[in-house]
């Protein structure tokens, strides 16, 4: 039995998950751990956010998986390695001085789950039609996010339980150790699983002047696709008030209420994220792959923005009205995370259809989600200190701003390829031919 056999949904969550777990772990996890050491706000968010720079720098090297083996090899490959980092990060931790050596294995964490990340994509592009992207783009964003939520809500809240028992240190040793345990078990399986993704499309060069000549015919290709700088300003600025709240938002729903926070407990906001959290997670997701599925991603893309960025509000109105009812922080937690499952998926599938397509839609996709991570690198990487100097109140209002330039970009956007009329053509030239 060929992997082709092999219904999507036995792979394309699984897979999703293992995407997302790594990403999560430094982007969001890291955060409150080191804050637990008692590292910096400001050192936190700078060397977190720089920690997440090989996704932007993904274009440098996704010419280079084309050229060999299989995206499945790379796949399975990454996700063995990334768990095995994750199980030194847990060793570093006893280490005097650990921060530099945990900062390091984190980096080639970083590295390893970025190349998963192209492999991955370019695989999903090329086992599904566009129907099918569409179709499965939900149960994608779905459990991308579910490993979201399952490392800031059950490990998090896992952290907070072992803490009372053994103390932080081994609460973070074990977190950091079962996860590399779950990607590794995940890896296992999808040796089995994944379809392969077809074999290299690019013919490897023999020598370094050939491979250089390949990649840069890649990166030439892209820069010479049509309207592709307003594809550009629409990507970064997408995510662009999720890169300045996502690293404070733990930080503020863990400070005490004189400092503007919430005082939460770390098994709190693991609660809140990993139970009524995870299901509007799922729920929102799915939906809006559901939704573009109907309306179309043309029609869809201006209000799944809207949906993507205005529930940032609700950590404005939380500074400033500081609830003491866990309802009213679980319900508007609860509502952010559904608004951003239904609302992410626009952007994913916007870069897999406008601006992968061509000959080299693999790498082109990584160049895409590669901006998309700008996006939310480089505000992150500001936003530690912004919110020390004007503090979380005025932060989350300064943040509601920096939506404005993505309703402006993905209402004027336009559209270069409709993907099920290029499908239907491609049938018909098939046909034809036979």
């Amino acid at each position: 039995m060929t992997r082709k056999n092999v219904s999507p949904l036995a792979w394309v969550p699984t897979a999703y998950f293992a995407m997302g777990l790594p990403f999560i772990m430094l982007n969001l996890v890291a955060p409150i751990m080191f804050n637990d050491f008692g590292i910096s706000d400001a050192q936190v968010a700078f060397w977190t956010s720089l920690l997440i720079l090989p996704w932007s720098l993904k274009p440098f090297w996704s010419p280079l998986l084309e050229m060999y083996r299989t995206k499945k090899f790379f796949v399975v490959a990454t996700q063995l390695l990334s768990g095995v980092s994750l199980a030194l990060v847990a060793m570093a931790l006893p280490l005097p001085n650990f921060f530099p050596y945990v900062v390091a294995v984190m980096a080639i964490l970083a590295f390893s789950g970025s190349t998963h990340d192209i492999a991955l994509d370019g695989l999903y592009i090329h086992e599904l039609t566009p129907t099918q992207q569409a179709q499965y783009i939900g149960w994608q964003g779905a459990f991308y996010n579910i490993a979201k939520v399952t490392a800031m809500g059950g490990l998090v809240y896992l952290a907070g339980t072992l803490e009372e028992h053994v103390g932080v240190l081994y609460a973070w040793m074990i977190i950091m150790a079962a996860s590399g345990l779950l990607l590794v078990v995940l890896g296992l399986y999808h040796l089995r699983m994944l379809p392969s993704g077809g074999a290299a499309t690019v013919q490897a060069a023999h020598d370094l002047r050939g491979t250089m000549r390949e990649t840069w015919e890649v990166f030439r290709l892209f820069f010479r696709k049509r309207y592709i700088w307003i594809y550009i300003a629409l990507i970064v600025f997408y995510r662009f008030a999720e890169g300045l709240v996502i690293k404070i938002v733990p930080l503020f729903l863990k400070s005490p209420l004189a400092d503007q926070g919430l005082a939460l407990t770390k098994s709190q906001i693991g609660l809140y994220y990993g139970t009524f959290g995870v299901a509007a997670f799922v729920i929102g997701s799915i939906l809006g792959g559901y939704f573009i599925s109907w309306r179309g991603l043309r029609k869809a893309l201006f209000p799944l923005c809207c949906i993507f960025n205005v529930p940032f509000a609700v950590y404005a109105l939380l500074a400033w009205l500081q609830p003491t009812n866990p309802v009213l922080v679980c319900a508007a937690i609860v509502f952010e995370y559904f608004s951003y499952g239904f609302g992410f998926v626009g952007l994913t599938l916007f870069i897999m259809q406008q601006v992968a397509p061509g000959k080299h839609q693999m790498a082109h996709y990584a160049f895409g989600s590669a901006l998309a991570n700008l996006g939310v690198m480089l505000p992150g990487m500001i936003s530690g200190v912004i919110s020390d100097a004007v503090g979380y109140r005025a932060f989350f209002l300064w943040s509601l701003l920096a939506t404005i330039p993505a309703f402006i970009l993905t209402w004027v956007v336009p559209f270069s390829h409709d993907p099920e009329k290029e499908a239907q053509e491609a049938a018909a030239g098939d046909a034809t031919a036979e």
